[in-house]
């Protein structure tokens, strides 16, 4: 039965190739977009579930209740106090953020951007396989050093690199003591470089002195099989009643974030740069079920619209024995077939796009065809999809009655149509949906190119102030300002996409003793008003007495606020800053010195006298000549560290890649959602102007014209989709304010946006159904009323 029930689906395939051909694409479409987007959303779920027990694994993040500020770092001491206080803690373990550091093996020399510091258990917490070496006793030398497999290769040109040596800063040396397989993608430490913290602690003033209330390091525990996820409040109580026995001044609450959600939950401050965003998984997992709606919904709605074609075949099958559901069987075997049709070109549609989905969603996904899970994943997609595609088809055909259709008595109208029209208006609405998420997120990425910042982030070039030129900081000043080039220069300790010192540590008159608002800190020097043109609301910047501008501060405007200090009394006013007496000299304009997702909060700016970064304002027309200039004079003062630079306003952009990506996926996806749709109506508009082709040819020959004809095909559809816009609207208006509810900063949704989508919509759809309608049209009445 099986057997003929395929032979049948094979031969209506053949017997109707155009619909078959809309059918098997549209399918195909929808199962590879789903496909890809489950692909994108798995990797982005399975970050660090890679460890052994992750579920145990903890990272401590701090909070400062008051001020609902949630950072991801803590303090040195935590860890060991915590090990040794708590009894369901089995380990603790604290590791830096990434250092950059010039690297040496013989004339093989790179500065290196991936480099941590850990305590010596870290191997026992994170599951790292090791090549070479042995795991326990890898960060036990304080000398040692343990490096991935690609740096191995790049640095020795084997693995058997243990006992080996390698140079760091031109003047320290590490023997290698272990060498670990490379850092899987779907890790949020990525790494090439692991030092033991005890080298570090020799000269880290934070762990010689165990400083509390000082909060650099990530801190991970593990705690034992027995603890549940109920019990984690009560161990974040102990955690802060450990806290406050140690350090009495600062308010601080503790928070265990499960090591799994990491990668997605962690927009917090001083954070591991490179997380994803649960928001945008959400989204791309409904915009994939969406898709595969959509596909499914051309199927059954080809499908009930020929249900005439089929009429008599029911009848005659049922006439000779066939039950309801025999004939279920043969129209869900059809849609099976159809579905796996539909994969099949699908595999070949994922094996071409995946690098440039790849390229657009900052992935590097395999498809191995061997992998059991993603076959098994493909499968139960496509049969899913061949069944509910088919369900609706299948009770609706196998519902004739025999002694109807036979007498020629059966309409295709009534029910069926009001299905066909519900199914057009589902198709339009997710259409339309994503047509008004392309264009928000647009929109948004737009306006935050065009945000004024509170400062010029054009034609900033930076080099960063490593090797030699941290010693000779005086001497780079004077080069700097002796070439054209480079004589519009500021040293700043921090870029604005990366300032993340923050303190509680500011006092002034009349401050609330109960309360401890956060201040950013970012030191500048004489020249940051010039080069960033930041605009002074009272007062003014430093001046070139480095030591003099030491009692000095400037605020900006939300630091006023934050102390309640009117503006035009601001300056000359004196406040403590980490105990030390400073007097304000200027006010400077808010300027966004975070993401446009978070707001402008309180800063004081301090008197830089070290360095950090070196700013240089490029001459218009002359960025070149610059970078030249810029090169040699570290070349000369630096020799032993390659010269790198960047932009500024590159920096910018890279902070909104997920955003730019969003946007990317979403126009893709929205484009392929409104192909997949058209199919399905031109497909339709070709079945109706056949079923209308009598009616056509008698308002032809009474004196309808080709316009009015093409008209009343077309106009059929106006009314689906009028409806679609009326549904889509208000998803998609929640759904992208909550998007836009993520930015501190924001465009406004213009109705305007909705009325452009639904215009679109609808000019799409009339094109797609023109061609069938002018040919309809344009028939000869003659032949028309001759062939019925």
């Amino acid at each position: 039965m099986i057997r003929n029930y395929i032979k049948v689906a094979i031969r209506n395939l053949l017997r109707q190739k155009g619909f078959s051909f809309i059918n098997i694409f549209g399918l195909a479409l929808g199962i590879s977009c789903t496909a890809l987007i489950g692909m994108w959303v798995n990797d982005e779920l399975s970050y660090d579930k890679f460890h052994n027990g992750y579920g145990q694994i903890y990272r401590i993040t701090a909070t400062l209740p008051e001020l609902k500020v949630h950072a991801a770092v803590s303090s040195a001491p935590l860890a060991l106090a915590f090990k040794s206080e708590i009894p369901e803690v089995e380990e603790a373990v604290r590791i830096t953020g990434y250092n950059r550091d010039l690297m040496q093996v013989g004339d093989a020399k790179f500065e290196e951007k991936a480099i941590i510091f850990a305590d010596s258990n870290f191997f026992r917490v994170f599951t790292f396989p090791f090549i070479k070496g042995d795991p326990e006793r890898a960060l036990q030398n304080p000398e040692g050093i343990v490096i991935t497999e690609e740096m191995a290769m790049k640095y020795f040109g084997t693995t058997d690199a243990v006992d080996k040596t390698i140079r760091k800063n031109s003047k320290d040396d590490f023997t290698v003591t272990g060498v670990i397989a490379n850092i899987p993608d779907n890790s949020h430490l990525q790494f090439d470089f692991v030092q033991p913290m005890r080298y570090l602690a020799r000269t880290n003033n934070d762990l010689k002195n165990n400083v509390w209330d000082n909060f650099n390091y990530y801190t991970y525990l593990k705690l034992n099989d027995k603890v549940q996820p109920s019990a984690l409040a009560d161990l974040e109580k102990k955690m802060v009643a450990i806290y406050k026995k140690n350090e009495t001044v600062l308010k601080v609450g503790f928070v265990l974030q499960p090591l799994a959600k990491v990668h997605l939950y962690s927009n917090f401050l001083a954070d591991i740069p490179g997380h994803g965003n649960a928001q945008n998984v959400y989204i791309f997992m409904i915009v994939a079920v969406f898709i595969l709606v959509v596909a499914c919904l051309n199927f059954m709605n080809l499908a009930t619209a020929r249900a005439a074609r089929r009429a008599k075949e029911v009848g005659l099958r049922k006439v000779v024995g066939a039950v309801r559901p025999h004939l279920m069987g043969q129209f869900l075997a059809e849609s099976l077939v159809v579905a796996l049709l539909s994969l099949v070109l699908a595999l070949l549609i994922i094996y071409i796009v995946l690098p440039y989905f790849n390229t657009l969603g900052g992935k590097n996904l395999a498809f191995d065809i061997t992998n059991i899970q993603l076959v098994a994943g493909l499968l139960g997609i496509t049969t899913i999809t061949g069944l509910l595609a088919g369900s609706y088809p299948a009770f609706y055909l196998s519902g004739f009655v025999p002694a109807t259709v036979l007498k020629g008595n059966f309409k295709a109208g009534g029910s069926g149509s009001l299905f066909r029209n519900t199914m057009v208006v589902i198709q339009f609405a997710v259409s339309i949906s994503l047509i008004v998420g392309t264009t928000i997120v647009y929109r948004q990425l737009n306006y935050i190119q065009k945000l004024n910042l509170g400062f010029d982030k054009e034609n900033l070039l930076y080099v960063r102030m490593t090797g030699e030129l941290w010693s000779k900081y005086d001497a780079l000043r004077a080069s700097l300002g002796n070439n054209r080039y480079t004589s519009q220069y500021s040293f700043i300790s921090d870029l604005p996409t990366t300032s993340s010192g923050a303190t509680i540590s500011v006092e002034w008159k009349g401050k609330d003793p109960n309360t401890q608002p956060l201040f950013f800190n970012t030191a500048i020097d004489e020249n940051f008003e010039e080069v960033f043109k930041v605009t002074f609301l009272e007062g003014h910047g430093y001046g070139e007495d480095g030591k003099a501008d030491s009692v000095n501060i400037i605020v900006n405007e939300a630091a006023l606020k934050t102390m309640d200090m009117p503006l035009e009394s601001a300056v000359g006013t004196r406040i403590k800053v980490w105990g030390r007496e400073r007097t304000i000299i200027g006010v400077v304009k808010d300027f966004n010195f975070k993401p446009v997702q978070e707001a402008i909060g309180p800063m004081f700016l301090n008197r830089n006298t070290w360095g950090g970064f070196a700013i240089i304002r490029t001459l218009p027309g002359e960025t070149e000549n610059t970078i030249k200039a810029l090169g040699q004079i570290c070349k000369e003062m630096n020799p032993n560290y390659p010269f790198e630079y960047s932009f500024v306003d590159q920096d910018i952009a890279n902070l909104y890649k997920a955003e730019q990506r969003l946007g990317n996926l979403f126009n893709i996806f929205a484009v392929l959602a409104i192909v997949i749709s058209c199919l399905g109506l031109y497909g339709l508009s070709a079945y109706l102007a056949e079923r209308r082709t009598r009616e056509l040819g008698i308002r032809k020959v009474l004196g309808a014209s080709g316009f009015q004809l093409v008209y009343l095909l077309s106009a059929t559809f106006t009314r689906p989709i009028l409806i679609a816009t009326v549904i889509a609207v208000p998803v998609a208006w929640y759904g992208m304010s909550r998007w836009l509810d993520g930015f501190a900063y924001h465009i406004t949704i213009d109705w305007m946006i909705f009325v452009i989508a639904f215009l679109s919509a609808l000019v799409i759809a009339w094109l797609t159904v023109s061609f069938e309608s002018i040919k309809a049209a344009t028939t000869n009445p003659v032949n028309s009323l001759r062939s019925e």
